[in-house]
C-alpha cells in the first residue's frame, strides 16, 4: 500500500474531524458539544483537532461551511445555470390558479412579483424545516443557531455586518427582477424584514414566527407592503474625495466570486472596496455610487479566518444558494464577494495589514488603479470619483496631486 504524503495525511484528519464534529453537533448541539467528544468519535487527540481547527466555534462553522459548499443541498451551481425554481414559475403558477378562480389575468398576473420571488425565496431559504415534529434537520437548524456562537462582542458585530450585506444581496436581485424589468426602489429594508422574519427574532431557527407555510405566506406578503425606501445617509456630502492616482493594478488571479462560485479575473473597469468584516455595511456606499457599467467588488477582510472568515463563507454561501434558486441568472447582483483570506488582495491595493476595521476603495480603469480612498466613506468616494484622463496624467507617481 502507497504510503500517504503528509497532506494527505493531513486532509484525511481533518474529514475525520469534521464527520465526527457534524456528528456531536448534530446530537447535542453547539453549546452541549464537547472537543474531547469530538476527538474520541474521530478515534483521534485533543491536540489533533486543535492543530486543525482553533476554536470549538470555528470548528462549528467549518462544520456548517462543509455542509453548504460541498454537499447539504448539493454541489454550488454558477451563475450560468437556470435556477431550480425561479420566481417567474411560481409566479405564472400564481396566475394559472387565480385565471382558474375566476380572476381576470392581466400583465400584473403573469409579470413576476416582488411578492413572486420573496415567497419562493422564503420557500427556499426554509427548505428541510420541520412541518410539525419541532426537531429542524441540522442542515437548516444549526445553519442560523447563534446561542453559544455569539458569545463575544467583535463576533457579534461581524455576524450584524453580515446580515446587512446579505441583506444588500437579496435587495439588490429585488431590485433588478422588477415586472418588465424597470428599475424599482430601494428594497434594503424589506430585504432586511424578510431575513429578519426567516431566522426569527432571536436569529434562531428555533425562534421562527410560526409554520414554516405561514413564514412564507407572510415574506410574500411583506412584497406589497409600501416602505418608501431611500438612499440618503447624511454623512456621505462630508466624505473626503478620493485621492487621484496612475498605479499599477495587478491582482492575485485565484480570487472566487462567493456568489456565483466562478473565478474574479478583475479585467473590468469599477470599484474594489476592501471592507473588513466590521465595516461590511459599506458595501452599499459603494453599489449606490457607482456609474452604469461599473463592476463592483467586494473584497472582504478579518484578521481571523478560522472563525469571522468562516462566517463570512457560511452566510454568504447560504444567501447566494438561495438567489441562485430564485432568480434568474440576468437578475442576480452585480455586486462581487470575495473573502481575502491570505491578505492577497489587500496586499495588491497596497493595505498589507487589512483588518476587521479596515475601510479601503480604489477605481480601477484599464488595468490601473486611477483613484485612492480610505477611511469611513471610502467606498463612496472611489466609487462617485469623477475622473477624466487629463486628471489622471497630472498626477504623481504615488496618487497625490502636484
Amino acid at each position: 500500500m502507497a504510503r500517504l504524503t503528509r497532506a494527505q495525511q493531513q486532509e484525511r484528519t481533518r474529514a475525520a474531524v469534521l464527520a465526527a464534529a457534524r456528528t456531536e453537533f448534530t446530537e447535542r448541539g453547539y453549546a452541549a458539544a464537547k472537543v474531547d467528544d469530538i476527538a474520541e468519535r474521530a478515534e483521534l487527540t485533543r491536540g489533533a483537532v486543535y492543530s486543525n481547527f482553533p476554536s470549538k466555534r470555528a470548528l462549528y462553522l467549518a462544520v456548517l461551511v462543509d455542509m453548504v459548499e460541498r454537499g447539504a443541498y448539493g454541489p454550488p451551481t454558477a451563475i450560468s445555470s437556470s435556477p431550480v425554481k425561479s420566481a417567474a414559475a411560481h409566479a405564472a403558477g400564481g396566475a394559472r390558479r387565480r385565471k382558474n378562480a375566476g380572476g381576470k389575468p392581466g400583465a400584473a398576473e403573469t409579470t413576476p412579483s416582488i411578492s413572486d420571488a420573496l415567497g419562493t425565496f422564503a420557500r427556499v431559504r426554509l427548505e428541510g424545516m420541520p412541518l410539525a415534529d419541532g426537531s429542524p434537520s441540522f442542515a437548516q437548524g444549526q445553519l442560523r443557531e447563534t446561542a453559544g456562537v455569539l458569545d463575544d462582542e467583535p463576533f457579534r458585530d461581524a455576524f450584524g455586518q453580515m446580515t446587512h450585506l446579505e441583506a444588500l444581496l437579496l435587495a439588490l436581485a429585488l431590485e433588478a427582477h422588477a415586472p418588465g424589468g424597470a428599475p424599482t426602489s430601494r428594497q434594503v429594508r424589506r430585504a432586511q424584514l424578510v431575513l429578519r422574519l426567516l431566522d426569527g427574532p432571536g436569529t434562531s431557527a428555533d425562534a421562527a414566527l410560526g409554520d414554516p407555510f405561514d413564514v412564507v405566506q407572510a415574506c410574500a406578503h411583506l412584497g406589497a407592503l409600501p416602505l418608501g425606501d431611500t438612499w440618503d445617509p447624511p454623512h456621505l456630502p462630508y466624505v473626503p474625495s478620493a485621492q487621484m492616482c496612475q498605479d499599477p493594478w495587478a491582482p492575485p488571479q485565484e480570487a472566487r466570486d462567493l456568489i456565483t462560485h466562478l473565478p474574479v479575473g478583475f479585467a473590468e473597469d469599477g470599484v474594489v472596496a476592501l471592507l473588513g468584516t466590521n465595516r461590511l455595511k459599506a458595501a452599499e456606499e459603494a453599489v449606490r455610487a457607482a456609474r452604469a457599467g461599473d463592476r463592483v467588488t467586494v473584497v472582504v477582510a478579518t484578521a481571523d479566518p478560522a472563525e469571522t472568515g468562516r462566517l463570512v463563507r457560511l452566510r454568504a454561501g447560504d444567501v447566494a444558494r438561495c438567489l441562485r434558486r430564485v432568480f434568474a441568472p440576468g437578475a442576480l447582483p452585480r455586486l462581487r464577494l470575495v473573502l481575502d483570506e491570505h491578505g492577497l488582495l489587500a496586499s495588491a491595493l497596497g493595505v498589507p495589514d487589512a483588518d476587521d476595521t479596515t475601510e479601503y476603495a480604489v477605481r480601477v480603469r484599464q488595468g490601473a488603479i486611477v483613484a485612492r480612498a480610505q477611511g469611513p466613506g471610502a467606498a463612496h468616494a472611489a466609487a462617485s470619483s469623477d475622473l477624466t484622463t487629463s486628471d489622471v496624467s497630472h498626477t504623481t507617481p504615488d496618487g497625490a496631486a502636484p
